[in-house]
Formats: C-alpha cells, structure tokens, sequence
C-alpha cells in the first residue's frame, strides 16, 4: 500500500490531468505555418491509426506533433532521472514508444507516409518542418509519377 495522498499529489494530479492531448500549442503552430504555406490538411484524422495529428490526405503524408516526454526522446539516458512513480512512468513511456512504432509500421504498411517532429523541433525551427513537409510531398508526386525513363 503507498503512502497516503498529500497536497503535493493533489496538485500533481490535477497538473497532469490538465495537459492537453490535441491542438498543443506545438500542433497549432506547425498547423497554422501549413496553412499559411498553402498546404491543407485535416487535423486529428481517426480514419487513420493512430490519429496523426496532421494528415495530408491528397499526398498521403501523417504528420505527429511528439513532447519529448511522452514520446521518449532520449529514454535511455533520460529514464534513468526519472524519481517519482518511476515504475509507472517508465512502463508508461516504453508502452508510447512501442506504439508509436507500431502506428507508424501500419501507417507504411497503408502506403502513407510518416513524419515524427518533436516539441522542440517545431517551436526552434517551424519552417525548417514545413521544408520537411513540404519534401515528403515532392518526394510523394516523385513516386506517384509513371514514367519509363527506358532507351526507346
């Protein structure tokens, strides 16, 4: 049996249950530079697994919006400061990781392709992502093409 619940851990829990799951303020930034660039898309698209955060139907392109502690952006050295609920979190981070890795495996196996930013990534560098994207797309009509580049 744990220790009994203090302030501490009221304030605790109500901190993490008030931490948002879509429409972050990374999301929201990265999406609004999209937009602004011309590229549209639909947003929290559960037609698809995992939900991407972003999906660009008309190129097949699922875009995920990752924090770095949820999603475990160095987890192997980063596991190890862990020092409240350690058991908990690290099952929890390593179940993310996992899934993570599975979705993006369904996602290929699909035909889509996928891009993972971290938080830090987008609030440093939003238009170096849109770059990014932007060369997924590219990328995606270059594939799409049929063309027989053979001698006739």
């Amino acid at each position: 049996m744990g220790r009994p619940p203090t302030t501490d851990d009221k304030t605790r829990s109500y901190t993490m249950s008030r931490i948002k799951s879509k429409d972050t303020s990374i999301e929201v930034s990265l999406r609004k530079a999209l937009w602004a660039s011309g590229i549209r898309y639909r947003k929290n698209y559960k037609a698809l697994p995992g939900a991407p955060d972003i999906a660009i139907t008309k190129d097949r392109i699922a875009v995920f919006c990752d924090g770095e502690f949820w999603h475990g952006k160095g987890w192997e050295t980063n596991k190890d400061k862990l020092k409240n609920n350690r058991e908990y979190w690290i099952e929890k981070i390593e179940r993310n990781i996992k899934r993570d890795q599975d979705v993006d495996k369904a996602l290929s196996n699909l035909g889509w392709s996928v891009i993972r930013f971290w938080g830090f990534e987008i609030c440093k560098d939003v238009n170096g992502c849109i770059d990014d994207i932007k060369e997924a797309i590219f990328q995606r009509m270059i594939d799409d093409c049929d063309f027989d580049v053979s001698d006739k």
